[in-house]
């Protein structure tokens, strides 16, 4: 059974891997979402879309390929209007080479079409009207309400649904489950750090295969580091 942790634990575990986190990369979907306003590539009115289009293009990409697309393409075209504008085969080779490009480039332009044409222009900052638009899922969804617009939106990808499992905190099959079981009890203050420092630390130490225990700090604590520390031996 799944122990829920105490508030004690939770600040304990978010205190150590926030320590942890400055060590490592940030996730590119929050390096672009913290330029500065009046930074190339990057404005406080374009922010939302930037983030909604980054994290699209991010999807089974590695974040070092799509940090070089995003920048490639928003210092060309950074709004739904500009992009529009964009020859589907140029949109296809700002792009190249994250994952499914050609895919990706069809669906960023039919979401272009749709902000204009429903949502005036505007990325919707609210999740159940971003799940509207094709090919967002609540991932994406969840990324855009809150670095985009500061509203809790608490993300789970692999890492934050493989980690928490890990821990002994959930018993959940899917992302979705893990998002649902923990907006029940983690304090909305962890919710937009909770995906960086698990994306973080899941790309780093606890991998999905040859996870670092010998080196993790929250070890202790962890039923997974516990039988995989032991069956080593």
């Amino acid at each position: 059974m799944p122990t829920t942790p105490s508030l004690k634990q939770i600040q304990l575990f978010m205190n150590i891997l926030d320590q942890e986190y400055k060590h490592f990369t940030k996730p590119v979907v929050t390096e672009i979402s913290e330029l500065d306003s009046n930074a190339e590539h990057n404005s406080d009115k374009y922010k939302p879309f930037q983030i909604l289009i980054s994290t699209l293009l991010s999807l089974r990409t590695k974040d070092e390929t799509t940090a070089k697309a995003s920048y490639r393409l928003f210092k060309l075209a950074d709004s739904p209007q500009t992009i529009l504008k964009l020859p589907r085969k140029v949109l296809e080779q700002l792009i190249y080479p994250v994952g499914f490009y050609k895919t990706k480039a069809l669906r960023i332009k039919e979401i272009c079409k749709v902000l204009i044409e429903q949502y005036d222009s505007k990325v919707p900052d609210e999740i159940d009207e971003l799940l509207k638009l094709k090919g967002v899922g609540r991932k994406t969804a969840n990324l855009v309400v809150s670095l985009g617009y500061g509203k809790p939106g608490l993300c789970i990808d692999t890492h934050c649904h493989r980690i928490p499992n890990r821990w002994g905190w959930i018993r959940t099959k899917t992302p979705f489950e893990t998002e649902m079981e923990l907006r029940r009890w983690l304090p909305q203050k962890y919710w937009k750090e909770f995906n960086d420092y698990l994306v973080a630390y899941g790309q780093n130490v606890c991998r999905p295969v040859g996870p670092k225990c010998e080196i993790c700090r929250l070890r202790k604590w962890c039923e997974y580091g516990a039988v995989n520390l032991k069956s080593r031996k």
